[in-house]
């Protein structure tokens, strides 16, 4: 069984990002925030989800929202492949999991065969008060972006 966050009020957090920023929630109070967890830099889904979020990275502004992608790469590894899509949003690097224990989303997956440990694709929808205001896990790529764009 899952366990759901919604509903909850995120704790504080911080971490390293893109563009020699440090993402701290409390900096983003009053604004919608949408965290996107994805397993591994320039991989086909992963490049496609951050593609169609940078796309309607626009129409999420409008709406008060702004968008993060978090992963366990590291900065280096964001930092290229942020510059390589011409992503328009920030990157986290969460290689000690901190965050990615925090949203629950380290699960065991296989992967050609062999059991191994990693970011299950998972987006969330913090709103302006800090709450959870709606959670997708296991995510499918295709549309996924415009989707999340269409609950706010």
């Amino acid at each position: 069984m899952e366990k759901t966050i919604l509903g909850i009020k995120v704790p504080n957090f911080s971490g390293s990002m893109t563009n020699n920023k440090t993402f701290r929630l409390s900096d983003f109070q009053g604004k919608n925030i949408v965290l996107y967890f994805y397993p591994k830099d320039s991989t086909p889904g992963c490049t496609n989800e951050s593609i169609q979020f940078s796309e309607l990275a626009k129409s999420f502004e409008k709406k008060n929202c702004v968008i993060f992608g978090i992963s366990r790469d590291s900065l280096k590894s964001h930092e290229n492949f942020k510059a390589k899509y011409q992503l328009g949003f920030e990157l986290i690097s969460d290689a000690d999991e901190k965050i990615c224990n925090m949203f629950d989303v380290i699960k065991m997956k296989n992967m050609y065969g062999k059991q191994v440990r990693g970011i299950e694709r998972s987006t969330f929808l913090i709103d302006a008060s800090g709450k959870v205001a709606k959670e997708w896990r296991k995510v499918n790529v295709e549309g996924h972006a415009a989707e999340v764009l269409a609950s706010l």
